[in-house]
């Protein structure tokens, strides 16, 4: 076999490994400090913003302690990854395909709060929003993807979230509608909607501007995960029927929705949660 195509192999065995059982494949060299054992750890330093993939922290005692110990610390490429993942998306540069669970949410009427509100509260506002859905995103083993505009899209694999990833996905869900205000005592600080899907897309790192890497996940339904965001009401929860069976959803009480999405040529199914 040619170099290149060994070379290509290579990338989306690690990637195809890593992603599945959450750790790196033998062949591939990586610090003790990436195998999946110590994942709660880093996971329960203190604190956020902490990197997308491996969660290790930046700020705080754990930020302290990556650097120092374990010479980890946010990446000057990428804000959203530490050095080490950062070098392990330029090094395998690609990726693979398989079945993930996908949520996105975001802030409904964004551009009439903004009207209203001075560009540093309106700033204050949506970094308190970012940092809140990552948050739990972080704590159910989720990785997040982007944090862009008023839209926080993050997706759980199974070697990080395990086999049950769409119940993960819901769990989340659910966390982050409670963390906003939705289905408490209080009363909801952010309009947010919601969309939840369960399908095979294509996870590994991109190339931007500067030859700077990104983590991105591609393909129809990551199209479909948005297209369900953007029709999900203040406080609701929209959730494909591909994510109901993958997680065995209880929808006693709960609607049905015939969509027509935009691009889309088939009509797609949905649940309504409303949290509101």
């Amino acid at each position: 076999m040619a170099e290149k195509e060994l070379t290509e192999s290579l990338i989306k065995h690690a990637w195809h490994t890593y992603l599945t059982t959450g750790n790196l494949p033998p062949e591939v060299n990586s610090p003790w400090y990436e195998r999946k054992f110590f994942r709660p750890f880093f996971k329960r330093l203190p604190e956020s913003p902490r990197c997308s993939i491996c969660y290790i922290p930046f700020e705080g005692i754990g930020g302290n302690f990556s650097r120092i110990f374990l010479r980890v610390e946010r990446s000057r490429l990428n804000p959203h990854l530490c050095n080490n993942c950062e070098r392990f998306a330029t090094e395998f540069h690609g990726g693979t395909e398989l079945e993930i669970s996908m949520l996105f949410v975001d802030v409904r009427g964004s551009t009439t709060i903004a009207e209203n509100t001075s560009p540093e509260d309106f700033g204050k506002l949506i970094k308190k929003f970012y940092r809140t859905a990552a948050e739990v995103f972080y704590k159910n083993y989720g990785l997040v993807e982007k944090l862009v505009g008023d839209e926080v899209a993050g997706f759980f694999v199974p070697g990080f979230a395990g086999k049950a990833h769409a119940k993960a996905a819901l769990e989340t869900g659910k966390q982050i509608m409670a963390a906003l205000g939705y289905g408490t005592s209080s009363k909801p600080w952010i309009p947010a909607g919601m969309g939840i899907n369960t399908g095979v897309a294509y996870v590994g790192s991109v190339h931007t501007e500067g030859d700077v890497s990104d983590i991105a996940i591609l393909g129809d339904a990551v199209n479909t995960t948005a297209r369900l965001t953007s029709q999900a009401n203040p406080g609701e929860i929209l959730i494909s029927d591909t994510t109901r069976q993958a997680a065995n959803l209880d929808i006693t009480g709960m609607k049905s929705k015939t969509l027509k999405l935009k691009g889309k040529s088939q009509d797609i199914i949905a649940w309504t949660l409303s949290m509101a």
